[in-house]
């Protein structure tokens, strides 16, 4: 008996829990709260899921890898190694970069077109130093009958058209542009949105008449390149043209804007704008028939903007909560979240928050409201930041009486009170000043990363420190390709031990448009000989 009335004990006590365990779940089931989010260690381990788990001075590629992944910018691809899935938030400012240079290029009387994906061998051929310029890259169709392959670039796709579509004067200049992906097989280590096997960009094609027509759009389209990054993606560049073994395949020239990403001390090419002068109309047969009856070949250009831009903004801005996004690429410029304890403070304040949101609507402003009832503020707070939305504003019962909102700034964590009178046009401010500061933070830090050098000792031992060099250069091809090879066997032996220290390869990133001037005497760095340029000199992604 007395064991039945244990059982008979233990039994009831087990289905009181049970059914206590049970209603808590209704409660908060009714205020729509995950039943873990009120166990500390749930919570703990929760934040450090979602948080960036290392920091970006200590790991910066373990740092890169999870910003990207963590504030929902890009997914790994499971089948192929340097494949990489842009998810929306990522797209989101891709799409904000081509609605600002589509502006542009219609101000260009640019058109945008599109070409197929597939080249023949015989059109990459035609041009023999663009081919081989490529060759490792080119990803080939083993099922074709002919030999066709994914497009590296457009030049052999596009330019048999070309040819069909010009023949005079009249027709000149055709300027033609098109977003697309492009493959290229890289074997070396990639890195997301840096350098991975498929890409997407623009590439902009012209033909002219005259000499002087394509070089200036060479110029224009390297300055539009320019705007996009400090206008826009608040990332500081150097204008210059490549030495020749660093040009396009198949160019006369090559003028870039580089930067330098200053934790790394790795150069950047961030975009190119390349003179073709006639070397690919006179091997495609594009000619046309000028006023005088006579015939000729056109001048061409081509030049590339790439999603590596969506990178090089990453690396400069984020810190160790996440990425910080420049506001006129943001997808949400504004995030609002409620405080509030019971449902009758959440429909006030959510109330307001709309009519906040309609009046930053018709200031063109990219705002969401976050009233979520199934995350708590601190949860959305540290969300945000890690997808690093510029703006937080926050508005509980209390702002709510008071007539104003909390304003957290994203770039330096900032909180500052503001009433709802005019809100926003403050905001707008804060955003351009926003803007400002980020670019003012990434130009002191590129600049910091740059040295003037004049000897090779001084140039190994700063390039091993994660610096780059100005250093002055006698020019020729010779010399480069020795400085490379040099460097490369040298910096093993200028580290000595230092576990801070960089090893590789060294090479030209561009000469710089506005080097500053050096005495007519000095000397090449490397081999002593009268030096005719000062290029910007690193290792390089």
């Amino acid at each position: 008996m007395a064991i039945m009335i244990r059982i008979n004990y233990f039994k009831h006590t087990a289905l009181s829990s049970i059914k206590y365990f049970s209603d808590s779940l209704d409660i908060l089931k009714s205020y729509n709260v995950p039943f873990n989010e009120l166990t500390s260690t749930t919570k703990r381990e929760k934040k450090n899921k979602l948080g960036v788990e290392c920091k970006k001075e200590e790991n910066i590629a373990m740092w890169y890898t999870q910003v990207l992944k963590k504030s929902e910018m890009l997914e790994y691809s499971t089948d192929i190694a340097g494949c990489y899935i842009l998810r929306p938030w990522s797209y989101n400012i891709w799409e904000h970069i081509q609605s600002y240079l589509n502006q542009q290029l219609k101000l260009r009387n640019i058109d945008n077109a599109y070409f197929p994906l597939f080249v023949t061998a015989s059109a990459l051929e035609r041009e023999k130093s663009h081919i081989e310029g490529f060759k490792s890259e080119v990803v080939w169709l083993k099922q074709s009958k002919d030999q066709i392959a994914l497009r590296p670039t457009s030049e052999a796709i596009m330019y048999p058209y070309f040819q069909k579509w010009i023949q005079s004067y009249r027709d000149l200049p055709l300027k033609v542009n098109q977003w697309c992906n492009i493959v290229r097989w890289e074997l070396t280590d990639p890195k997301p949105f840096i350098r991975g096997k498929e890409f997407l960009w623009q590439e902009g094609h012209t033909a002219h008449a005259g000499k002087s027509e394509a070089e200036e759009m060479v110029r224009d389209a390297l300055e539009m390149y320019k705007q996009i990054y400090e206008q826009l993606l608040a990332v500081p560049v150097i204008g210059g043209v490549k030495t020749e073994s660093e040009k396009f395949p198949g160019a006369v020239s090559t003028s870039s804007i580089e930067t330098v990403i200053p934790i790394t001390g790795r150069g950047l090419q961030a975009a190119t704008s390349h003179f073709l002068g006639q070397n690919f109309s006179k091997a495609f047969d594009i000619q046309f028939t000028n006023e005088q009856m006579e015939r000729g070949f056109v001048w061409q250009t081509s030049w590339g903007f790439s999603t590596r831009s969506l990178g090089a903004m990453v690396l400069f801005h984020g810190d160790d909560r996440g990425i910080v996004l420049p506001p006129k690429v943001a997808p949400i410029q504004v995030v609002m979240i409620p405080i509030y304890y019971n449902e009758n403070e959440y429909k006030k304040i959510n109330e307001k928050l709309k009519e906040l949101e309609e009046e930053f609507r018709e200031r063109k402003l990219r705002v969401h409201i976050d009233n979520r009832k199934y995350y708590r503020p601190g949860w959305k707070f540290n969300h945000w930041e890690l997808k690093g939305v510029p703006i937080r504003i926050e508005l509980g019962i209390k702002d709510f009486e008071q007539k104003e909102v909390i304003i957290v700034r994203r770039d330096t964590g900032k909180k500052v009170k503001i009433t709802w009178n005019n809100l926003p046009k403050t905001v707008s401010c804060l955003l351009d000043d926003f803007h400002e500061n980020i670019f003012g933070n990434a130009k002191k830090a590129l600049d910091s990363s740059i040295v003037n050098v004049n000897n090779w000792n001084d140039f190994m031992l700063n390039i091993n420190h994660k610096k780059t060099c100005y250093a002055p250069w006698c020019g020729s091809p010779h010399c480069e390709l020795n400085i490379q090879q040099r460097s490369k066997k040298d910096s093993k032996e200028f580290v000595r031990g230092d576990t801070n220290a960089t090893i590789g390869a060294i090479k030209t990133l561009n000469m710089p448009f506005n080097s500053s001037l050096f005495p007519n005497e000095s000397k090449c760095f490397a081999c002593g000989e009268p030096a005719t340029c000062k290029p910007l000199w690193g290792r390089s992604y």
